[in-house]
């Protein structure tokens, strides 16, 4: 598993800011994304609504809620 940190520029409420994260929480990002129908920007922009702390521990906070979410019975 890709443990480099990537840092990627994103657009949140029409601002450009950038979020570094490692590889493996983008490419789990653009999953759920991609399984709401929703941009990676959209996702992040929604993450970033609900967040009381830094952008990218909330990012990874909300992956790893919703992988546990998805591997739990009532998520299947």
């Amino acid at each position: 598993m890709d443990s480099a940190i990537r840092k990627r520029s994103v657009t949140i409420a029409g601002h450009s800011t950038s979020v570094s994260l490692e590889a493996a929480f983008w490419d789990a990002l653009k999953d759920i994304a991609a399984s709401r129908g929703v941009s990676v920007n959209g996702l992040i922009e929604q993450i970033d609504e609900g967040r009381s702390g830094n952008l990218s521990s909330a990012i990874r906070v909300f992956v790893l809620a919703e992988v546990s979410r998805l591997r739990s019975p009532e998520g299947q």
